[in-house]
C-alpha cells in the first residue's frame, strides 16, 4: 500500500493509493506523521529503485554511459538536486570519474550495461588494488536472450576477476536495500563494489519501501601515494591487501543477510539468485527448499555445505554461464545443472518447472499468439537516405552499435559487420590495409555521433596517423538515440537538458588532420549519391557526415504526411525499396499511412512516375 500525504488548505490528506480511499482530518506535522512518510511505500522499475537507493544512501556524483538495460538508472537518479549526474563519453571515463569523486571524499556512482563493463574494466580492475576513500557502486545490468545487445556475457566473471564484491538483487524492494548496503560494505571494506542488474529486474516493478536521505560527512582526502599510485612497487604491496580483503568478505558472505534459506520440502534443494529466484518460486512454491544468493560473490560456504546436507537432491538455477553451479562443484557437491538447464538466454516459470520435472499450472503457461514484429527504422529516419544510397551503390559497409544498425535488415541488407561500439572506424582501417585498392573505393564505415564520441575517435586518429584511404561516414542524428534519446558531447545539452559544451565534429574531424570533410543531408538522395561517389573516388581519408536529427525528437518539426496518387502509381514497388514502415503495398499500388509519414519525402525521389505528392 502506498500511503502519500497532501496539503490542502490546512488539512493533510492521506491518500491510500490501492484502495482508493483519502481519510479527510486536521492532522498537522506529528511524529506519527513523519514516521509513516519515512517508511512510504512505491512501485518502482528496478532501475528507478536502484536510483532511489543511490539518492537514500548519500550518493553525491553519479557518471553513466547509457545502455540497455542500465540506462534509466542515470536518468532516474538525476531527478534528485542532491545528485550530481552526467553522460560522459563511454564506461571507461565513467568509471573514472566515480573514482576521482570517491578520493575526494563524497559516495560516488557509474552505471553500465554488460559490454560496457569490457570498456570499463581497465580502470576496474586497478582500483580493486587502490580500494577506496568514500563508498563507490558500480551498476551493471545483464542483458540475457539479448534483447539489445550484441552478446549474453555473464558479468558475475568480473567480479571474480578483478577481486571485488557483487551484490545480484532480484527485485525493486531488494535493489533499493542492496544498493544502500553496497555503500556500506564500500567503506567498511575499502573496496568498489558491484550490484549486478540483468533486464528483467531492471524492467520489472515491484514495492519499494522508501526511506529519508541519509548523507555521511564528506570523508577528507589524504595524499597517500603507496595506495593510490599503483606503479609496479606499489601494486605489488597492495595485492596481499586485495587477497585479504576477499577472505574477510567470504567471511563476511556467512552472516550477510542477502544470503538466506527458506526451507521447504527437503526432497529437491535450489541454490539460485537473481531473476531466477523469481522464477523458481513460482514454479516450485513448497515443493523445494531455496537457497536464495543476494551476495553472488564471494558465495557463503559454509552456508551452501549446509544446506545441501539438509535436502535430497540439489540442484542450481541460473541464467547464462555455470557460475554458482562451478562453485558447488568445487565444494565436492553434485548438482543439477547446466546438464538440465540451457546455457543460452532468459528463464521462465515454466522452462525452470519442465526442467525440474513439475507440473506447470495451466495460469502459468507462456503462449506466444502474437505475430512476430520484425525491427525496422522509424517512418522518417535520417539513416535511410543514406543506407539507401549506399546499398544502391553496392558499397561495402562495416557498420557499429547504434539504432543505425538495423541498416543490415531488409530490404536495405546494407550493413555487413556490427561488432562493437566504435569497431566499424577501426576496421576499415584494417580492412583496407589488407586489401589496399581493391576496396578503398567501394568501401566504407558507418558510425553514429554518440558511439564516435564513445570509441570511434581513437579509431579515426589510427586512419589519420598511418595514413589508410578511408571514407567514414558519421550518421550524425544529433541525439544518442537506440537507447532512448539521452544527451551526449556533440548535442550542446546535459543530462537535465541545460546548455553544456559542444563538440563540434567537423572542426575535430579536421584537427586530427582529415582534409576533405563534407556535410550531406540524408533526405537529399541526390547530394548523397554525389558526396558518396566523390569520397570513394578520392585518394585520401575522408569522413562525411550525414546530418539531420533523429524524427522522433520533440522539438523537429514535420512536413504534413506525403500521399500517393492511385492513378499515377504503377505498382513498381520502387518505394519499397526504402523498408519504411508507413508504405504498403494494397492492391498492386503503393499507400501511405498518415498517421506515421512525417513528410522527409524520400520516398518522393525514387518514384519516377510522380505519384507521391506533397
Amino acid at each position: 500500500m502506498c500511503v502519500k500525504f497532501l496539503q490542502y488548505d490546512g488539512f493533510y490528506l492521506l491518500y491510500f493509493a490501492m484502495r482508493g480511499d483519502i481519510l479527510l482530518g486536521r492532522l498537522w506535522k506529528s511524529r506519527f506523521i513523519r514516521q509513516v512518510r519515512y517508511s512510504m511505500k512505491e512501485l518502482m522499475l528496478g532501475n528507478k529503485a536502484f536510483a532511489r537507493g543511490l539518492y537514500e544512501a548519500g550518493c553525491c556524483v553519479a557518471s553513466s554511459y547509457p545502455g540497455t538495460p542500465s540506462t534509466e538508472v542515470t536518468e532516474e537518479a538525476a531527478k534528485y538536486d542532491e545528485i550530481y549526474c552526467e553522460w560522459a563519453p563511454n564506461e571507461k571515463v565513467a568509471m573514472e570519474v566515480a573514482f576521482g569523486a570517491s578520493l575526494a571524499g563524497k559516495r560516488s556512482f557509474c552505471g553500465m550495461k554488460h559490454v560496457g563493463m569490457n570498456v570499463a574494466a581497465d580502470p576496474m580492475f586497478t582500483c580493486s588494488y587502490t580500494g577506496v576513500n568514500a563508498g563507490m557502486v558500480i551498476c551493471v545490468a545483464d542483458d540475457p536472450a539479448m534483447h539489445s545487445s550484441q552478446n549474453e556475457q555473464d558479468s558475475r566473471h568480473y567480479a571474480k576477476a578483478a577481486k571485488l564484491p557483487m551484490l545480484e538483487p532480484s527485485d525493486s524492494g531488494e535493489t533499493c536495500e542492496f544498493v544502500k548496503k553496497a555503500y556500506e560494505l564500500s567503506e567498511e571494506y575499502d573496496t568498489p563494489v558491484i550490484v549486478k542488474m540483468c533486464m528483467r529486474v531492471a524492467h520489472s516493478q515491484s514495492l519499494v519501501d522508501t526511506q529519508e536521505r541519509v548523507e555521511p560527512p564528506v570523508k577528507p582526502y589524504q595524499k597517500n601515494i603507496a595506495k593510490y599510485v599503483m606503479m609496479p612497487g606499489n601494486a605489488i604491496r597492495r595485492h596481499p591487501v586485495v587477497e585479504e580483503r576477499m577472505r574477510k568478505l567470504e567471511s563476511y558472505a556467512e552472516v550477510c543477510p542477502f544470503n538466506r534459506v527458506e526451507m521447504a520440502s527437503t526432497k529437491l534443494g535450489i541454490i539460485t539468485s537473481s531473476a531466477c529466484y523469481e522464477y523458481v518460486k513460482e514454479a516450485c512454491g513448497d515443493n523445494a527448499s531455496v537457497l536464495k544468493l543476494g551476495m553472488i560473490y564471494p558465495m557463503p560456504k559454509q552456508m551452501i555445505l549446509d544446506f545441501a546436507g539438509k535436502v535430497e537432491k540439489l540442484a542450481v538455477v541460473e541464467e547464462l554461464d555455470p557460475f554458482i553451479e562451478d562453485y558447488c562443484r568445487q565444494l565436492g557437491l553434485d548438482v543439477i545443472g547446466k546438464d538440465v538447464f540451457p546455457l543460452e538466454g532468459e528463464f521462465s516459470q515454466d522452462l525452470v518447472a519442465e526442467k525440474l520435472g513439475m507440473a506447470v499450472p495451466e495460469c502459468m503457461e507462456q503462449k506466444s499468439t502474437l505475430p512476430a514484429r520484425p525491427p525496422v527504422m522509424c517512418a522518417g529516419c535520417p539513416h535511410r537516405g543514406m543506407f539507401y544510397t549506399l546499398a544502391k551503390n553496392k558499397v561495402t559497409v562495416l557498420g557499429d552499435i547504434g539504432c543505425y544498425t538495423l541498416g543490415a535488415v531488409a530490404p536495405l541488407n546494407a550493413i555487413e559487420l556490427t561488432l562493437c561500439m566504435g569497431a566499424s572506424v577501426s576496421s576499415i582501417h584494417g580492412f583496407n590495409k589488407a586489401l589496399g585498392e581493391e576496396s578503398e573505393h567501394k568501401t566504407v564505415a558507418v558510425i553514429g555521433d554518440s558511439t564516435f564520441m564513445h570509441s570511434g575517435m581513437t579509431g579515426l586518429a589510427n586512419i589519420a596517423y598511418n595514413q589508410s584511404n578511408s571514407t567514414v561516414i558519421i550518421l550524425d542524428n544529433s541525439i544518442t538515440g537506440m537507447t532512448g534519446h539521452q544527451q551526449n558531447p556533440t548535442t550542446g545539452y546535459n543530462i537535465k537538458g541545460d546548455p553544456a559544451g559542444k563538440i563540434d565534429l567537423e572542426s575535430l574531424c579536421r584537427s586530427m588532420g582529415f582534409n576533405r570533410v563534407v556535410v550531406v543531408d540524408p533526405y537529399d538522395l541526390k547530394a548523397c549519391d554525389k558526396v558518396l561517389k566523390e569520397e570513394l573516388a578520392a585518394d585520401e581519408p575522408s569522413v562525411i557526415i550525414s546530418r539531420r536529427p533523429c524524427a522522433l525528437l520533440k522539438y523537429v518539426k514535420h512536413n504534413p504526411p506525403v500521399h500517393v496518387d492511385a492513378d499515377k502509381c504503377r505498382g513498381c514497388r520502387s518505394c519499397m525499396k526504402l523498408g519504411c514502415p508507413a508504405i504498403s503495398i494494397r492492391n498492386k499500388k503503393a499507400v501511405i499511412d498518415a498517421t506515421q509519414c512525417v513528410g522527409c519525402g524520400v520516398c518522393g525521389q525514387l518514384c519516377a512516375f510522380g505519384a507521391i505528392q506533397k
